[in-house]
């Protein structure tokens, strides 16, 4: 047990599955999960574990932003004996050929934020995902016919921005969409030594303004979700 997370030992699987939203958990349990159990609440940060067809996995919520992520990244990393997580998220979208519920991995993620500063003095601001992990996720895509886009988001450290600089995010940082937590996994797992990926589904999009209801980014990012899952099974076999 950790100040953050109640799990005992051996409740915790190698490979996490992390949606921001603990509702989001709740619903990828209850929906794809056979036998699964809550085995964390502390915060309302819900995680389960159980069984997508032969293999032992746990969706656990991350937060919203790198300190959220961070904590509880490095917690499962560390102490949990996890040796994959993979962030399942939603984006808002920089670019026009990407539209609403498109689904986008991850290559690397471009930060401004001090989080990799301030937690190891690392200067670095762009940290790619485990290129083993990808494989298993495009693999995965491929078998169930998902189109998936690739490429480098955005991670930002604030929502709510006077002025917004995603044309030179977009532009200037060649970032085809923008989250809160990928830049904090993906250097959990490298000072760690782990293995990190992040799938996306773009919940709005900048140029377009097209945007989806909060119920929606809940229930409704099925081919994500079974992507992740199915690409879980891939690494763990």
């Amino acid at each position: 047990m950790t100040p953050h997370i109640e799990a005992k030992e051996g409740e915790i699987a190698s490979i996490v599955l992390m949606p921001g939203d603990p509702k989001r958990a709740e619903f990828i349990a209850k929906t794809y999960l056979k036998d699964y159990k809550l085995v964390n609440t502390v915060r309302g940060i819900l995680a389960f574990t159980g069984i997508y067809k032969d293999t032992k996995v746990t969706v656990m919520a991350s937060g919203m932003g790198m300190p959220s992520m961070g904590i509880y990244s490095y917690e499962l990393y560390k102490f949990y004996n996890v040796d994959t997580i993979i962030r399942i998220g939603s984006a808002g979208c920089y670019d026009e050929n990407l539209n609403v519920y498109d689904v986008l991995l991850v290559l690397d993620s471009y930060t401004d934020s001090s989080f990799a500063k301030v937690q190891n003095g690392s200067e670095e601001n762009i940290l790619s995902s485990s290129n083993e992990i990808n494989q298993k996720i495009k693999e995965s895509a491929k078998e169930l016919n998902i189109n998936l886009h690739e490429g480098r988001v955005y991670s930002s450290d604030v929502f709510y921005k006077e002025n917004d600089d995603y044309i030179y995010k977009n532009k200037e940082k060649k970032c085809l969409a923008v989250e809160m937590e990928s830049f904090a996994l993906f250097h959990n797992a490298k000072i760690l030594n782990k293995n990190a990926a992040c799938i996306l589904t773009i919940s709005d999009h900048f140029i377009t303004k097209e945007e989806t209801t909060s119920e929606e980014r809940e229930k409704s990012f099925t081919n994500m979700i079974v992507l992740a899952l199915e690409a879980a099974r891939k690494v763990s076999s």
